[in-house]
């Protein structure tokens, strides 16, 4: 038996995800039960919530007006139940969270055991993409993204700035020479990054006081990843601009070699980005908390 609240709880699930499957999949329950609880639903209410098609689910307009209230009524329930809770300072539940993949391998995986030792009754599913992600159709909490933001109506919170490198290998140095100065790029290649997203190659970039200037170097390889970049670094194949913290144990170790220190790319920008600010979960709150003091010191 389905409660009222878990109703809407799940009604709101599918007008989030577009999806019956989806939403029993982020729910982790039968998509046998989610159909039956939205029908349950509308007969209670007496009016068509959703209108479904054979390749899609989209709220009708009372639907729509409904999820409103719907998602407000949910929270406030949450919020009200954690009021009486006397287990506040132990947040605990699933928390779906997803990063870029080289910042998930190397700055969040080897420091999560000091948070789950911290918040024993806290779980993360760990998604480690360097696509786009959407947070209400995937199911995710939250997203740690770098770069300018579009106006995606997700509430942002600061995580700090990346700054960059440019490096190369001493193989490829030994045989295109060592740039001091953008003056120095012709006759020089560049491991070209392409947009996991939309495909666009990124430009050479370097900042001249406050102002960015751009050039166009020319690559015979082209990656989508920032593995494959520093991958590709590493084997001579180019120059590369890339976070600092990416590189800098193969730039101590001599795999890697800074070039045109004065002359680097602008710093990117984090956030954390989550739907709600007002009724924000315990166990997201820690976990933001925690994140930003672990890229405060990986990347300070």
């Amino acid at each position: 038996m389905v409660d009222r609240i878990d109703l809407f709880r799940i009604f709101a699930r599918v007008v989030e995800t577009a999806s019956f499957t989806r939403a029993a999949d982020t729910l982790k329950m039968p998509r046998s039960t989610v159909s039956t609880a939205v029908q349950e639903l509308e007969s209670r209410l007496g009016t068509r919530l959703l209108a479904r098609t054979t390749r899609s689910v989209a709220p009708t307009p009372d639907g729509m007006a409904f999820y409103d209230h719907c998602v407000r009524l949910v929270a406030d329930v949450e919020e009200a139940e954690a009021l009486f809770r006397h287990d506040r300072s132990n947040p605990r539940g699933l928390l779906r969270v997803d990063m870029p993949g080289r910042i998930g391998r190397l700055l969040v995986a080897p420091a999560l055991p000091e948070f789950l030792d911290r918040y024993p009754e806290i779980e993360i599913e760990l998604g480690v993409t360097d696509r786009a992600i959407n947070l209400i159709e995937d199911g995710i909490d939250c997203v740690l993204r770098v770069g300018p933001l579009s106006d995606s109506g997700l509430i942002a919170r600061r995580m700090g700035e990346l700054a960059f490198m440019n490096v190369a290998s001493p193989a490829y140095l030994a045989r295109h020479g060592v740039p001091h100065s953008p003056a120095d790029l012709p006759g020089h290649e560049a491991v070209r990054y392409a947009s996991p997203s939309n495909g666009r190659v990124e430009e050479w970039e370097w900042m001249e006081g406050d102002r960015i200037r751009t050039i166009a170097l020319p690559g015979r390889v082209s990656v989508n990843s920032a593995e494959a970049l520093v991958a590709c670094c590493l084997a001579g194949l180019g120059l590369i601009q890339v976070p600092a913290y990416d590189v800098r144990h193969h730039v101590a170790a001599g795999e890697l070699v800074e070039v045109m220190p004065l002359y680097r790319a602008e710093p990117m920008p984090m956030a954390l980005l989550y739907p709600h600010r007002k009724h924000l979960s315990r166990r997201l709150q820690v976990f933001a908390e925690w994140l930003e003091g672990v890229m405060a010191q990986a990347i300070g």
